[in-house]
């Protein structure tokens, strides 16, 4: 479901299994315990639950921090940081932040990441179902459909940040089922993988530096086309689309900065159901997008090692790594 590095050095990747693990790969081989395995907690009954996402405290390498997304009791999302020492998190440590409900079992998003200014950036789907029924995506009062920020280092559970739009955990709104986001390790700059309806799926992007707010328009529009009626002016429209006939569930990855100079930059994309991969480009304010090719699996969800290169993940149980032949 998940792959991440810590940054501390160790050149370990921690691999998030749906039933409620997370495996460490270390010096080429996975370790026979897992770092953590939560699955009396953890509730994957359906395709869309389970453990979802991990993120390291910037300060791992000292406070031991990381946290997570899972559906737990009742299929409802939960936000929990736990605490670790060398290849072993502590089970009981648990700290739960956040409970969110959840009215069907599917869109739960499910991604946690650090942004560059230290604050917790979290993504929730929009509540499932189909076509949004109870319009949370435009709604600012409900987290569902949304990415949200929180400060983990101030307040208790949390703080909410001052720059945040609404006063809330909400940052941004009008996500349907924002299947991982990333952060630029170089500039900072936010990239969205959405998964669409019954016809688009699409790319997000919020510059480094972007004040809250932003409204991406599930679901009035369905990538930058109308859903709920005609097109609508004001949102933020995808700088990347690409319909049905080429895939049905698109999963965000990240822009590679690794060891490869004729691939850094690209923001590197894919799909779950066609396996095909993509990249976007940006480049004096322009994007620029095009197919690359074809990984011959399906994508679950794509990671990022402590040097920067792009890896990807599979249901069959297989991570790949991009490299030179």
């Amino acid at each position: 479901m998940d792959i991440q590095s810590p940054r501390d050095g160790s050149g370990r990747l921690f691999i998030i299994e749906k039933y409620g693990a997370i495996r460490i790969h270390k010096d080429g081989a996975i370790l026979p315990q897992p770092f953590l395995n939560i699955d009396d907690r953890v509730n994957d009954s359906s395709n869309e639950m389970g453990l979802l996402g991990l993120a390291f405290h910037p300060d791992f390498v000292n406070n031991g921090y990381f946290y997570v997304n899972y559906t737990g009791q009742g299929g409802n999302t939960r936000i929990s940081r736990f605490q670790a020492i060398g290849d072993m998190a502590d089970q009981a440590s648990e700290k739960v932040l956040m409970v969110v409900d959840q009215p069907f079992p599917n869109h739960n998003g499910g991604s946690v990441a650090f942004g560059p200014d230290g604050y917790l950036y979290l993504g929730l789907g929009d509540g499932g179902a189909a076509g949004d029924p109870f319009k949370n995506g435009q709604n600012t009062g409900t987290m569902l459909g949304k990415i949200l920020r929180i400060d983990v280092n101030n307040g208790d559970p949390y703080a909410i940040p001052a720059g945040n739009p609404f006063g809330t955990e909400v940052w941004a709104l009008g996500l349907r089922n924002p299947w991982r986001f990333s952060f630029d390790r170089l500039n900072g700059d936010l990239w969205i993988g959405d998964v669409g309806q019954n016809a688009w799926e699409e790319i997000d992007y919020l510059p480094a530096g972007s004040s809250g707010g932003a409204n991406f328009g599930w679901s009035l529009m369905e990538g930058t086309h109308g859903y709920d009626g005609d097109p609508q002016p004001g949102f933020l429209l995808p700088v990347a689309e690409y319909g049905h006939e080429s895939g049905c569930s698109v999963a965000g990855g990240y822009v590679y900065r690794g060891l490869m100079p004729e691939w850094n930059g690209v923001y590197l994309f894919g799909d779950y159901c066609s396996g095909k991969i993509s990249g976007v480009i940006m480049a004096n304010g322009q994007t620029q997008s095009q197919f690359l090719f074809e990984a011959g699996v399906t994508i679950t969800t794509f990671g990022q090692d402590e040097s920067g290169e792009v890896l990807l993940a599979s249901d069959n149980g297989t991570l790949y790594i991009l490299a030179k032949k």
